[in-house]
């Protein structure tokens, strides 16, 4: 069995770097775009954003199919890349219908890309079972590099030359990302041919087990979508609690990076903590590190609804509290997302490997549309209260999906055997 890293792995890493960074740096000023220049209200950025979010994370359903019955999965990241990259440049027009025309062909690419290099990963990692976790981890850390650095130089761009420049210079990441993977997608071709031994593979599953699995990562999706309710407040509430509620001279974006900075820092050490747990048989469990993720942003909204009973409902606050609640939603990524994906990886029927990928996008993509739902009542509740309120949607929905942990242990345990 190979011990080493397969080369695909840093093509995807870059691939997905430069994706991200196209992502997150229009995303990074969505919400400030819509309430300053196209003068949308609150609410009307609420639903925007979530519908936009909802349409990016849950598309990949569609997307993870036409690449298992018709494009391929590197077919369909070029041409989610493309539509990506024109959905920029578009996005880049003042105009209120081409900004609507930019966010459909951004939410198409997305689709189709994301949940096929993420299937990719996987995939390389068929004959080293042992390291796929690592992987995972590796190329999140591309995720968390484009995301640190694209609000920084957005920022600086929107300040010096408007909101058009500012857009359209994700396009120019989009290029870089889509030049990358068609250059060296060599080093992906056989992660993207469909494994013979997958059909075996199904044929040899019991019906009964095939539904088991399917279960069981419903209730992974489901704890999934609790945390990106909180998650994509970043973008949304936070940004609006940055520039009116927070006592700094800095750009409302500029609070972002902290999030994926953490990311970066903090995953080494998480990493490290897991192993020593492991060699004293005291690890936790997947599901268990993806509750503690949860409950990780539970603190973080805990944290921010007390400064908004000390000050910050209506006048300013420290943004040190700001600053520590992204550090800890940065913690409770690490011990979520990429385990997570993992697992759908390991734990998929062959067969629907796709669409189950893309089921974990769309619980990415139910939870953004919940989050710009919940967001509109920033403006109709004391900012403390607002942020109890997503603490209790937190705590509403990961206590029951706890009581499965120990089904979901138990699938994991049939599938590693």
């Amino acid at each position: 069995m190979a011990t080493k890293h397969p080369p695909g792995l840093y093509v995807l890493f870059f691939t997905e770097l430069w994706e991200r960074y196209s992502f997150y740096s229009m995303m990074a000023i969505l919400s400030l775009y819509m309430n300053e220049s196209l003068h949308f209200d609150v609410a009307r950025v609420g639903r925007v954003y979530g519908l936009y979010t909802a349409g990016v994370y849950i598309l990949p359903v569609a997307g993870g199919l036409l690449a298992d019955r018709l494009l391929g999965f590197s077919r369909a990241i070029i041409v989610g890349g493309v539509l990506m990259m024109l959905g920029h440049l578009v996005l880049g027009i003042e105009a209120l219908p081409f900004f609507y025309s930019g966010l459909v062909l951004l939410a198409c690419g997305s689709g189709l890309l994301k949940p096929n290099v993420s299937t990719l990963v996987g995939n390389l990692y068929r004959d080293r079972p042992a390291l796929r976790d690592q992987g995972f981890n590796i190329y999140y850390m591309g995720v968390n590099i484009g995301a640190f650095v694209s609000p920084l130089t957005v920022a600086w761009l929107r300040a010096h030359y408007g909101w058009s420049v500012a857009f359209m210079s994700a396009a120019v990441a989009m290029l870089l990302s889509l030049i990358t993977f068609v250059t060296f997608k060599h080093h992906v071709a056989e992660a993207g041919i469909k494994d013979d031994r997958g059909s075996a593979e199904t044929r040899t599953l019991p019906p009964a087990e095939v539904r088991s699995r399917v279960i069981t990562l419903m209730a992974i999706f489901g704890i999934s979508l609790v945390f990106w309710i909180a998650f994509y407040q970043i973008f949304y509430t936070f940004t609006f609690w940055a520039r009116d509620n927070t006592a700094t001279s800095w750009a409302p974006e500029t609070f972002q990076p902290f999030e994926p900075l953490g990311v970066i820092l903090l995953s080494p050490v998480l990493v490290a903590l897991w192993a020593w747990l492991q060699k004293r048989r005291s690890e936790p469990s997947t599901p268990v590190k993806m509750l503690i993720g949860v409950f990780c942003v539970g603190t973080a909204f805990s944290l921010l609804g007390y400064a908004g009973t000390i000050g910050g409902d209506a006048g300013r606050v420290s943004p040190l509290w700001l600053i520590s609640a992204n550090l800890l939603i940065a913690v409770g990524e690490i011990a979520l997302s990429p385990m997570g994906m993992s697992l759908v990886n390991s734990l998929s029927p062959p067969q629907l490997r796709g669409l189950m990928m893309g089921g974990w996008f769309a619980s990415l993509g139910i939870g953004g549309y919940l989050s710009g739902y919940v967001g509109r009542y920033w403006d109709v509740m004391p900012h403390s209260r607002f942020f109890f309120m997503v603490v209790a949607i937190l705590v509403a929905v990961a206590v029951p999906l706890s009581l499965l942990t120990p089904q979901i242990k138990r699938t994991i345990a049939r599938a590693e055997t």
